[in-house]
């Protein structure tokens, strides 16, 4: 099944967004919070730029046409 170039640009400019909006909390986090806050904050971070990597390769396959670059 092939993928909409909309549909595709779309999910590149949904896991950029959330590169751009992870990585910008996780420099924002305030001082003075328990441990517990900044391992949730940490997981959560980590969670969601892996879910962007994933959504990224997957629009730009459906950029390129789903056909595999070797």
């Amino acid at each position: 099944m092939q993928m909409s170039r909309t549909v595709a640009a779309f999910l590149l400019g949904l896991a950029a967004f959330m590169v751009f909006e992870w990585i910008s909390l996780g420099f924002n986090l305030a001082d003075g919070h328990e441990t517990s806050f900044y391992v949730v904050h940490g997981i959560l971070i980590g969670v969601n730029l892996v879910l962007a990597l994933v959504l990224g390769a997957i629009g730009v396959r459906g950029l390129r046409g789903g056909k595999r670059v070797r």
